[in-house]
């Protein structure tokens, strides 16, 4: 059974689903839209699972910029514990490269160029985000933005101090860094100079560095007896994803550097940084489509049912899906019409 209210957050459409919990679009008392996720509860048992939770709050408290979205409320005690960051009304890398094809080169480069200097900020507050993938960016009005900090943990110590261990893989396989394969437990901020690079792959010839079919597959990033697969990737920008995902942690490139290198890409035609990072927003933002529950539209509806008899264009996902917070499937449109029937009545109606 679907929750009605969490904290200030009715709650009206599942979103997705994690491998630790699920994701609802929730409105607060003044119309704020906010992606709402809470532990799945057959986890609840898990004292870990709360922990990881209880952490990521931590770390989406530390984190800030343009470029991640933001911390709006939270409540790691609650039963289910839950959390509450901005929602980003856009498709996420993955899905828009199913849905629409790879991106030109330009675009990538710029969108590459705008995650690193978001992981900057985040490397600077003393956080590695550990699971950079496709499905961990959302393609906003103005950009790209980082979610799921999850598995994020401190540069210089774990995030509790013995969270992580040797031999503990944590992440994503396809877009992990070699020493994340292997279980080690002192990483570092290159896994994340990895997971951009495997992700640049992605968003340029569709595909990952290794088979996703493959069994061994833990064992094939780990290892490094297999190369990756850089087919489809233009020659202009192979030999820096190859340096951004280098086998050896040390051979990879300072983000500082990613950074300067993606620019002069972006812009190779001649084109000026705001020209092109004025075309990411408006050839890569899909605003996904908010069905409105019967309550919404009639002020006098009982709240009580909006979870149960609200409509949903998409299937309900397992209790455990592999990857995406947004369903591929959701058609783009406007949301703004849904915000300012949200304010109107609100207007009508103060209380619930």
């Amino acid at each position: 059974m679907l929750l009605k209210k969490v904290g200030n957050y009715r709650l009206f459409r599942r979103l997705g689903a994690g491998g630790m919990g699920g994701v609802y679009l929730g409105v607060s008392a003044t119309a704020d839209l906010a992606a709402v996720k809470m532990i799945h509860t057959h986890l609840l048992d898990d004292p870990s699972i709360k922990q990881r939770f209880a952490s990521e709050i931590e770390n989406l408290q530390t984190v800030f910029g343009s470029r991640v979205a933001r911390l709006e409320n939270a409540d790691p005690y609650a039963d289910p514990p839950w959390l509450a960051t901005e929602f980003i009304p856009g498709l996420t890398l993955r899905q828009y490269v199913e849905q629409h094809g790879t991106l030109p080169l330009h675009l990538a480069a710029m969108i590459g160029a705008m995650l690193a200097e978001a992981l900057i900020k985040v490397h600077g507050t003393g956080l590695f985000h550990r699971d950079i993938k496709p499905q961990n960016v959302i393609l906003g009005q103005h950009g790209p933005v980082l979610i799921d900090f999850g598995l994020a943990a401190l540069t210089e110590r774990d995030a509790d101090g013995a969270q992580t261990q040797t031999g503990m893989v944590v992440g994503t396989p396809a877009y992990m860094a070699p020493e994340q394969a292997r279980g080690e437990k002192d990483l570092s901020t290159a896994v994340d100079v990895y997971g951009l690079g495997a992700t640049l792959v992605f968003a340029l010839a569709g595909h990952t560095l290794f088979p996703t079919a493959q069994g061994a597959m833990l064992w094939v990033v780990g290892s490094g007896k297999q190369p990756p697969d850089l087919t489809g990737v233009p020659p202009e920008i192979a030999p820096l994803v190859q340096e951004m995902i280098a086998h050896d942690p040390q051979a990879r490139l300072d983000l500082k550097k990613v950074v300067n290198a993606l620019l002069q890409i972006a812009t190779a035609k001649g084109q000026s940084v705001f020209d092109v990072r004025a075309e990411v927003g408006s050839n890569t933002y899909h605003p996904v489509l908010i069905e409105v529950p019967a309550s919404f539209s009639d002020p006098t509806a009982d709240p009580e049912n909006d979870v149960e008899n609200a409509p949903s264009t998409a299937p309900e996902p397992p209790a455990v899906a592999p990857d995406d917070e947004q369903p591929a499937s959701v058609p783009a449109v406007d949301v703004t019409w849904l915000i300012e029937k949200l304010r109107r009545q609100y207007a009508r109606r103060a209380t619930w």
